[in-house]
């Protein structure tokens, strides 16, 4: 509840800081923390304590009846005796018991209910109040027979006891002289009662009324708490829908007390700014040491606001932040007063510009770098608004125009500027202009003074108009001089009609050629597969007595059916190695004749590089041993590649055969290993004979060697060279070759790794 008083606080002020003190003032913080206990606790108290008021209303009304039964018994007791000494004085004056009744009736017993019974000594009434005429009943027909005043008389004193008729009701007994017998006085306890009947009633309506009260007291507080329960939820709700506000929109309020000298910033503000609040208010002079001294004197302000010269504030200025930086704010604020302390407060709202005027600033400087920009070009520039008003111009337009700079102001009209600057004189001549739907227009006019300009206007999204003129001189010269070009580009262009004819002529005739070079190239081919074909079936032919020869001649040089004499045994040598010369040379025109016609496929898979090394030279080594070479292996032999095992024998076989035929006695061959990103690098070294500059492109053809086939001093069939080119160029790779005459040779082979797992040769 008092937080909705809280809430509500802002119509009790006339500034924010009365909603702030009540939220912050030790009192609504402890109300704060107690109201739910006192919302749950203060209806249960209500309960109690009318529960306690029924109690003691209950035991107050048990007391009064036991007074007023205590009090009439006693009233009772004297109202006999009174009546027995009267009812004795009577009689002793001779006067009827009755008389002496109707004496005392008005003052002691008909106002009170109460009945009196006179008997004789024999016990039968005589007289009776109120009087009930003759009758024979005795005093203990009227009383009853279990009781036993009638016996004890004044010794029983006051007792209840129930009539025969069934009404309860206060008694007493007393004896009179003779010859009356006894007075008997009773008094019905309902009419006892009367009294505290009365009394019950108006206590039991006081306190009813009391309970209501009560009762309509908590009900209201309950419905008051609810509502204040609501209120306080909506007052957060709305507070933290302004506190979200305000932190979204980078704004704060604030509140400045001009007497006190201290001011009120709300949490926003701080955070803002990235102060964390120290208090519930600042002072005058932490604020000033905040705000920049040139933006804005906050003495001067208060003391012109304190001598009535200013009721407002509207002003930008900078204020340093947590990290020293400095902020641009716009504050607005009015001056009012307190209605309780008539204190004057400027109050208002402080919002962040600092964005603002750093996109004002990249603003200014788009415009100045805009209006350097348009005055570089080397066109004439206006600019026009929706009202035909002046924008902006280059100097080049004011050239153009000879207009004043005075006159080349923003804002200035069209109508003002056209009348007043000089408007270039166009001739007469038609000018080619084009119009476009969207308001845009281009055209071309000729000066007085023989220059041209291109004019284009263009419409603006706001209904303005841009024009830009452009001098075209030039390009008019240029279109000029390419209209005589085109009258002598059409002669030439009947020169060259003439000599079509020549052309097509001539045309017919190299196609004539042409086609007599495919039928040419035709039959070459032919021939060559031809070659190829009887190359590969006498390679084929010639194996075979050859394998006979080389076998009959292994068997007598190994004396398998008999010794033979020593000139035999030379002869049988000589037989076999030439055999196996000639089955080598066969054996190389047959696997030129297969690559030559596309018949080799390799079969790859991960060798050892060392191995196939090692092989090569094993197949040498007896040759290395004759001459005395000094053979050298060197780079990495582990090295593993994808390649066919076979055909790279044959590569590094051949590369190292003929560096070991060609290399003289005690000469030295290398190998060299060399890795690459992507391939593998393999360098055959020797050196041998070398080869001259003008014979290295013949090396590597079939059947093509250094030496004239009359002044050969090495045999061979000059077919390595050639299969280990093609091989390679097989594996996706490439041989190269650098030789130098009495210096030695070297040959590369370049081979990739990681290459597919079967490629077929194609023709070569």
């Amino acid at each position: 509840m008092t937080r909705a008083n809280a809430g509500c606080a802002s119509v009790r002020a006339d500034s924010i800081l009365g909603v702030a003190r009540s939220l912050t003032h030790p009192l609504y913080q402890r109300f704060a923390n107690l109201e739910p206990t006192l919302r749950a606790v203060i209806p249960g108290l209500v309960a109690v304590f009318i529960i306690i008021l029924a109690a003691g209303a209950a035991l107050q009304t048990t007391a009064m009846r036991d007074d007023v039964l205590a009090d009439a018994a006693g009233d009772i007791d004297l109202v006999s005796s009174l009546l027995a000494r009267e009812i004795d004085n009577a009689t002793l004056k001779g006067v009827a018991p009755t008389f002496a009744l109707t004496t005392l009736a008005t003052r002691h017993l008909s106002a009170h209910g109460r009945i009196v019974h006179v008997s004789a000594e024999d016990g039968h009434v005589v007289a009776s109040e109120p009087a009930i005429g003759q009758t024979r009943r005795t005093l203990v027909d009227f009383l009853g027979q279990s009781q036993p005043l009638t016996a004890f008389a004044d010794r029983a004193g006051v007792m209840r006891i129930t009539l025969p008729d069934g009404v309860e009701a206060l008694a007493t007994v007393r004896n009179l002289a003779a010859p009356l017998g006894q007075v008997a006085v009773l008094q019905p306890i309902s009419r006892a009662l009367s009294i505290w009947q009365q009394r019950r009633g108006a206590l039991a309506i006081l306190f009813a009324a009391a309970g209501l009260v009560l009762t309509a007291i908590t009900i209201g507080f309950i419905v008051q708490s609810r509502r204040a329960r609501a209120a306080d939820e909506d007052c957060d709700c709305i507070r933290e829908r302004i506190d979200t506000a305000l932190n979204r929109g980078h704004c704060g309020l604030w509140d400045w007390d001009l007497a006190r000298g201290r001011i009120y910033w709300s949490d926003s503000m701080y955070a803002m700014l990235g102060y964390d609040r120290a208090g519930q208010y600042m002072s005058f002079g932490e604020v000033s040491s905040f705000v920049h001294r040139e933006d804005v004197d906050l003495y001067a302000l208060a003391d012109a606001i304190s001598r009535g010269e200013a009721t407002h504030l509207d002003q930008e200025f900078r204020v340093r932040d947590s990290l020293g930086n400095w902020i641009w704010i716009k504050a607005r604020a009015e001056l009012v007063t307190d209605r309780r302390t008539n204190a004057k407060h400027l109050v208002g709202i402080v919002v962040d510009i600092s964005e603002q005027r750093r996109m004002a600033e990249r603003t200014a400087t788009s415009d100045a770098r805009l209006r350097d920009a348009v005055e570089a070009i080397s066109e004439a520039f206006v600019l026009w608004d929706a009202d035909n008003r002046l924008v902006l111009c280059n100097a080049k337009y004011q050239q153009l125009h000879k207009l004043p700079a005075e006159l080349a102001q923003a804002g200035a009209s069209h109508d003002a500027i056209m009348r007043s600057s000089a408007q270039p004189s166009i001739d007469r001549e038609p000018m080619r202009s084009l119009r476009a739907d969207d308001g845009s227009s281009s055209y071309e006019a000729r000066l007085s003074d023989g220059r041209w300009l291109q004019i284009n206007g263009r419409r603006t999204k706001d209904g303005g108009s841009v024009s830009v003129g452009t001098d075209i001189t030039k390009l008019k010269q240029q279109e000029e001089r390419l209209t005589q070009s085109e009258h002598q580009l059409l002669m030439h262009v009947t020169d060259l009609k003439a000599s079509r004819q020549k052309l097509e002529a001539q045309a017919q005739q190299l196609a004539d050629m042409a086609e007599r070079y495919l039928e040419q190239k035709a039959a070459a081919e032919s021939a060559n597969r031809a070659k190829s074909e009887f190359l590969a079936n006498m390679s084929h032919e010639l194996r075979t007595p050859l394998n006979a020869i080389i076998g009959f001649s292994e068997v007598m040089q190994n004396n398998m059916f008999g010794p033979l004499c020593e000139k035999y045994t030379d002869y049988v040598r000589d037989i076999r190695f030439s055999g196996g010369y000639l089955l080598d040379f066969v054996e190389d025109i047959l696997n030129m004749s297969r690559l030559e016609s596309g018949k080799v496929s390799l079969e790859k898979a991960d060798i050892a590089l060392g191995l196939v090394i090692e092989e090569a030279v094993r197949k040498t080594q007896d040759e290395i041993d004759r001459k005395r070479l000094a053979l050298t292996i060197d780079g990495p032999r582990d090295t593993h590649l994808e390649a066919d095992p076979h055909a790279l024998y044959q590569i590094l076989g051949n590369l190292l055969d003929n560096a070991v035929k060609f290399t003289p006695e005690e000469g030295q061959i290398a190998i060299r290993i060399r890795q690459v990103p992507g391939a593998l690098n393999i360098f055959v070294e020797d050196t041998g004979i070398g080869i001259p500059k003008d014979k290295i492109d013949r090396i590597g053809r079939p059947f093509e060697q250094v030496e004239g086939d009359l002044t050969r001093s090495y045999k061979g069939s000059g077919l390595g060279l050639a299969i280990a080119r093609s091989l390679t160029e097989l594996h996706g790779g490439s041989l190269r070759l650098r030789s130098a005459v009495g210096a030695g040779t070297i040959v590369m082979v370049h081979l990739p790794l990681g290459s597919a797992g079967r490629i077929t040769a194609q023709a070569a």
